[in-house]
Formats: structure tokens, sequence, C-alpha cells
């Protein structure tokens, strides 16, 4: 069945061309222009993705990414903006968007950081090993796609579950921005690695007791962030 993608863009010729890619490229699209008619959409369509512009009219992509998160519509989100300002960037990311991208942009990169969003997404049947990530009050169930703190359910944004699940993986090890970036986003993203800054942010909101002193993710400066690994233990249900 094709991926159904959602396109939210206020600019008609920027709407058809980003139609026309998706398209050629296998998805079903369908486009819209204003920031209230996405939640006119999302029953009827149920949309695997968004392609979400940042300036919209009636409601803008900031608001759109915070209402939908609100109801806890993780469906995966790419926002688009006209402004370099990197405070504008990360206010989408803050709100709720997993990737963003700069106009002018290239149909072909959307495309590719689309499929870097749904890979990470897909679990392949039989390949699962249904591991269990142990690290102190935390528990990451990789094959469920959840996380339970002091036995209660957390919500993650699928960005965010990568990211905790990957540095599960790599428990005990430093990691640069740039090897998050592409371990979790699966692409070398040029630039601009705040989007790492702002997720390992939001996962120390939900999962810390004080993001300050933080108890899982720490900071190694000028570097990057670890997993804290001593507490750690790892099982699995096929053991």
């Amino acid at each position: 069945m094709r991926k159904k993608i959602l396109v939210v863009d206020d600019e008609p010729s920027i709407s058809m061309l980003i139609e026309f890619n998706l398209k050629l490229a296998g998805y079903d699209v369908r486009c819209v222009s204003d920031g209230e008619a996405v939640f006119d959409l999302l029953k009827p369509f149920r949309p695997d993705l968004i392609v979400l512009d940042l300036m919209l009219p009636k409601m803008d992509g900031i608001q759109v990414c915070r209402e939908l998160r609100k109801q806890n519509n993780a469906v995966p989100i790419i926002m688009l903006t006209a402004l370099q300002d990197v405070t504008d960037k990360i206010a989408g990311l803050d709100n709720g968007a997993d990737d963003y991208m700069t106009k002018p942009f290239s149909p072909q990169e959307l495309i590719s950081r689309i499929g870097a969003l749904f890979r990470r997404l897909q679990t392949l049947p039989g390949t699962s090993d249904e591991t269990i990530y142990t690290i102190g009050r935390l528990n990451v169930l990789a094959d469920q796609r959840e996380v339970l703190l002091d036995g209660k359910l957390i919500e993650l944004t699928p960005k965010e579950f990568e990211l905790l699940l990957f540095l599960c993986k790599h428990r005990g090890k430093v990691l640069s921005r740039q090897q998050l970036l592409h371990g979790v986003w699966d692409y070398h993203f040029l630039g601009d690695t705040r989007i790492v800054d702002v997720h390992i942010s939001h996962l120390r909101d939900k999962i810390e007791k004080n993001a300050r002193t933080p108890e899982y993710i720490t900071t190694v400066r000028n570097v990057g962030y670890k997993l804290n690994g001593p507490s750690l233990s790892e099982t699995s249900s096929l053991a």
C-alpha cells in the first residue's frame, strides 16, 4: 500500500512541485493551503507523514504541530521554512516537528528525507529481537516502541524514541552530534546540528527528574552526548 503524504503550503507553485515529485516517487499525496485544513483531512485521509510550511493562513505551522502533539498524534512532520533564522527552525522542532528544510530546497532532498523517516519507522517482520533496555527506573521496549518510567508509559514522538533507542544501543559511548544525525535521521545533516540538541532537551524533559542534572543522558562538552551505562541491563524475550 502506498504511503500517504499531506502537503500543507499556501504557495500553489510549491505545492504543485512537491505533489508532482512525490507522486513520481510513488506516494499518495493530498495538498491543502492552510493550517486548519490539516485537521479536516486527518481522519478521512490518515496521512503517514505531513510536509508542513511554517507560514500559513488561519493556523501557522507551529500551531498545527503543537495541536497535533497535544492530541497525541505522532505523525512524522517535516517543517518547511523560508526563514533563515535558526530560532524559527528550532521553534518548529520545539513544538513537535521531526525535521525541517529551508526554502528553496531540492525536491529530491525532500524525497530523501521522507524516505529516511519512513525507514526509521518501519519494523520489518521477523527481524525484531524484542530487546528491552533497562536503565535504572527507565525501560525501553524496542519491539513495542514503548518507554516506561517507573512503570508508567512515557509519550515520545517517533524521532525522540529513535534517538533514545540509538543511545541505548551505544550506551556508555560518547556520540557526536554528527554521529547521532547520521544514525537517527539516516542522512548526513549539513551545517546546523541544533536538531540533535533540541531532541535531547525534549527527551530530558520527559525522562529526567531534573533536566539540569540529568541521570541518564550526559552532555560531553564540545563533543556530544552519551547514555550513562553503569546501571543498565539488556534482556531479550527470546532468550
